[in-house]
């Protein structure tokens, strides 16, 4: 079993980055992986219970899929996801929390717990996570640095009282 955590300040409302990461069709604007999200069933009306499928980059130009439930949602706080695999085992849990520092500033946390149990791929976990770690950590920071991009999106959850970031002034 391996686990890998981050963290790092968002110069952005919890609110205003909780509507992006809910924004599915914004996905590939700054995940690089994501080709697209398809939402197979909503959930209740905090999206507990809502299933996504996760389209994304492979090596070698190949497409991949993954399979979400997300849970334990606290909206504009963050949620559960488990990637739900064909072979039983091989569920991967993570973690997004949004924990808000002040007006437009937000400690973003990630975790996630994985354990690989088929072979050839086992032999391979280190690598392929670290891979995969890797572009999520970039994935996120892109995030920040798109909502910085656009002030637009979104601005109504944005606190006026501090627009130090406001790059439109």
């Amino acid at each position: 079993m391996r686990e890998h955590r981050y963290s790092f300040e968002m110069p952005h409302a919890a609110a205003r980055i909780w509507a992006l990461f809910q924004d599915y069709d914004r996905w590939p604007d700054y995940a690089p992986m994501v080709e697209r999200v398809d939402v197979l069933w909503p959930g209740d009306a905090d999206h507990n219970g809502r299933l996504r499928r996760v389209i994304y980059q492979m090596p070698f130009g190949r497409l991949g899929s993954a399979l979400e439930l997300v849970s334990d949602v606290e909206p504009e706080r963050g949620y559960t996801y488990t990637m739900i695999s064909s072979k039983p085992g091989n569920d991967q849990v993570g973690h997004i929390r949004l924990e808000p520092l002040g007006p437009n500033r937000t400690r973003f946390v990630f975790d996630e717990r994985y354990n690989l149990v088929a072979v050839p791929f086992k032999w391979f976990e280190g690598p392929i996570y670290s891979f995969i770690n890797k572009k999520n950590e970039e994935s996120m920071r892109q995030a920040s640095a798109w909502l910085t991009q656009h002030p637009e999106y979104r601005a109504d959850l944005t606190d006026p009282t501090d627009l130090s970031n406001d790059r439109s002034r």
